[in-house]
């Protein structure tokens, strides 16, 4: 399984500072999703308090909208780990 890219069109032989980097990236990228994770339990928390009478965090988790921003830089932050690991590798295909 070596060398496999080598198969798999546009993609070409990296160098060990560039199998460095593209790890970083993994690693950074297993820390965000993390991050990720815990506030959205924050989130859930604030979710079942406010289904539990409280409403004035039910208008404001409404008007604020968290878990929508959460969804965004997910995304966003998914989206940039891969632009990062394109500047790195930089394939020739789309």
């Amino acid at each position: 399984m070596e060398n496999q890219h080598q198969k798999i069109k546009g993609y070409r032989e990296l160098s060990q500072h560039e199998i460095d980097l593209m790890n970083d990236i993994k690693t950074q990228g297993v820390a965000l999703e993390s991050l990720i994770e815990k506030i959205n339990i924050h989130l859930l928390g604030q979710a079942e308090d406010a289904h539990n009478g409280n409403s004035q965090l039910q208008h404001h988790l409404w008007n604020t909208e968290p878990n929508r921003w959460s969804g965004i830089a997910k995304t966003q932050l998914q989206q940039g780990l891969m632009a990062l690991t394109r500047a790195v590798a930089q394939p020739t295909t789309f």
